[in-house]
C-alpha cells in the first residue's frame, strides 16, 4: 500500500511539470513600499502679503513679493536648517529718523554722560583730536570726578561742545574733532554714541533707550528740541509700518531676518521687537564690558581687528565684516571679504552710502531714497536687474539733480572717487527716477 501511494505522488508531480514546492501554500504577495512623505519645509508658516500701501512705489510691492516667493520655504532647494537671510539697516530704513541721535541727545540732556578717566576725553575715542579733547575739557571742566555724571542739562557749554563734535564733527571753534580713522570701517562720531554710553550695563542702556524713545515715538512729526543752547535738534521718531509688513512677510516665508546698524547694539536691540525682529538678531556697535558688566569705550573686533581696538564698526566695509561674523559666524580675518555666491544674504534693505557693500552682497536689494549719491548710483544702475528704489515712506524727498557717480564713492580717507560696478567699470551719472 505504501508503494502505491508513492507511485501516485510521483505521477502527480510528473503531470504538473512543477517542482515539489508547487504543492505548498502560496506566500503572501509583497506589498509596495508606502510613499515617503517629506515634511513641509514651511511647517506651520503661512505666507502673509506685504500690506497694500500707496507709499510703495510703482511695482515695488509686487517685485518684493516675487523675490520673497522665489527664495522662501515654498521654493525648490529651500533648507530650513540654513534659512536664507534678509538683512535690514535700521536708522532711516526701518525707522524715520535716527535712534542713535535720539539716545545721544537724551544722554546729554539728562546728565547721563560720565566724566572720563583722568578727565581725559581722548580716553573715550582713539580718533579724537587734541583740539577736540581740549575743547571738551575747557567746556565740561575737571571738577566732576571720573565716572560721575556731568551736569550737561545745566552746563550748556559742555552740552553744546558735545553736540558740535557729534553733529558737525568739529569743535565750536571750528577745529576738526576726529582724525585717523579708516572711514570705510569706522565713522568716529557715530562710534562716539556708543562710547558715551560707557559706565552702564546692557540692561540699563535698554531701559534708557525705552525712556528716551517713547516720547519721540509719540511726538508730532516735525518736533524739534533744544539741548544746551543748540536748537533744531530732531525730536520725533517713527517705525515704518511698511517695513514691519515686509519683515512679517519675509518671516512668514521662512527667511531669517536680521538688523545691521551703526548704532549701539543695545539701543537697537531694545527697539527691534517693535518691528518684529528679535533682540538677538541685531548686529550693531558691540561695546566690550568690564568685570562689573559695565560698557567700556572699546569694541569687539571683527576680521583681522582685535577686540578692544575700537577701529571697526558696522559701516560700509565694517557692515560686511559684522554680517559675516555676527550672522554667518566667520570669526576669521577673512570676514572683511565677500562670501562666496550662495552663502550671502538673499535680500538687503537700506538707505545710505554706508550700506553700499552689504547691499551689493545681496542677491536682491531695496534702497530707500534719501538722495544719497553712491548708493543711488548703484541702485539706478540696477546691475543684474536686482535693485529697486522706493521713496521714504514719510516725508519723501523731491527729485534730485542727476547723481555724479564719478565722485560719489568715498575712500578710506574721506576723499571722493568714482562709483564702480561689479566689473570695475565706472557707473555713468544717474537720474533720480524714483520720487513722489
Amino acid at each position: 500500500m505504501r508503494n502505491i501511494h508513492a507511485l501516485l505522488l510521483t505521477s502527480l508531480l510528473a503531470c504538473s511539470g512543477d517542482d515539489a514546492q508547487s504543492l505548498t501554500p502560496d506566500a503572501p504577495a509583497a506589498m509596495p513600499d508606502a510613499p515617503v512623505v517629506q515634511p513641509d519645509p514651511c511647517g506651520t508658516l503661512v505666507a502673509t502679503a506685504i500690506a497694500d500701501d500707496p507709499a510703495w512705489y510703482g511695482t515695488n510691492r509686487a517685485t518684493l513679493t516675487s523675490w520673497l516667493d522665489a527664495g522662501g520655504c515654498k521654493s525648490a532647494g529651500y533648507d530650513a536648517s540654513k534659512k536664507p537671510v534678509v538683512m535690514f539697516d535700521w536708522d532711516n530704513t526701518i525707522s524715520k529718523n535716527d535712534f542713535g541721535d535720539a539716545i545721544t541727545f537724551w544722554f546729554i540732556a539728562n546728565d547721563k554722560v560720565l566724566q572720563p578717566p583722568g578727565q581725559d576725553w581722548k580716553a573715550t575715542s582713539q580718533y579724537m583730536t587734541d583740539a577736540g579733547a581740549a575743547a571738551l575739557t575747557a567746556a565740561c571742566g575737571t571738577t566732576v570726578a571720573a565716572g560721575q555724571p556731568l551736569p550737561t542739562s545745566t552746563n550748556t557749554a559742555c552740552a553744546d561742545e558735545m553736540l558740535s563734535m557729534y553733529n558737525d564733527e568739529v569743535t565750536r571753534g571750528g577745529a576738526p574733532a576726529w582724525a585717523g580713522a579708516n572711514l570705510r570701517r569706522n565713522e568716529p562720531a557715530y562710534a562716539w554714541t556708543a562710547q558715551l554710553l560707557a559706565g552702564y550695563t546692557h540692561a540699563q542702556i535698554a531701559d534708557f533707550t525705552m525712556t528716551a524713545t517713547a516720547p519721540q515715538l509719540a511726538a508730532a512729526m516735525g518736533t524739534t528740541q533744544t539741548i544746551g543752547t543748540t536748537p533744531g535738534l530732531n525730536g520725533w521718531l517713527r517705525i515704518y509700518d511698511q517695513q514691519k509688513s515686509l519683515i512679517a512677510a519675509a518671516k512668514s516665508r521662512g527667511f531669517d531676518v536680521w538688523i545691521i546698524t551703526a548704532s549701539p547694539q543695545d539701543v537697537i536691540g531694545a527697539m527691534a521687537p517693535m518691528a518684529g525682529v528679535a533682540t538677538d538678531h541685531v548686529v550693531g556697535i558691540h561695546s566690550l564690558t568690564d568685570a562689573n558688566g559695565k560698557l567700556t569705550y572699546r569694541f569687539a573686533g571683527c576680521g583681522e581687528v582685535p577686540d578692544g581696538e575700537a577701529s571697526v564698526i558696522p559701516t560700509i566695509q565694517g557692515k560686511r565684516c559684522w554680517i559675516n561674523k555676527g550672522v554667518f559666524g566667520d570669526t576669521s580675518a577673512t570676514a572683511f571679504q565677500r562670501r562666496p555666491d550662495g552663502k550671502r544674504q538673499y535680500l538687503s534693505v537700506a538707505d545710505t552710502d554706508s550700506d553700499v557693500e552689504f547691499l551689493r552682497d545681496a542677491t536682491y536689494k531695496l534702497v530707500i531714497n534719501r538722495n544719497k549719491a553712491d548708493v543711488l548710483c548703484h541702485a539706478y544702475n540696477n546691475e543684474q536687474n536686482s535693485w529697486i528704489v522706493n521713496p521714504m515712506f514719510i516725508g519723501p524727498k523731491a527729485a534730485h539733480a542727476p547723481f555724479a557717480c564719478s565722485t560719489a564713492f568715498m575712500t578710506e580717507t574721506g576723499a571722493s572717487g568714482p562709483s564702480r560696478d561689479e566689473g570695475g567699470n565706472l557707473i555713468a551719472d544717474q537720474a533720480d527716477k524714483v520720487h513722489p
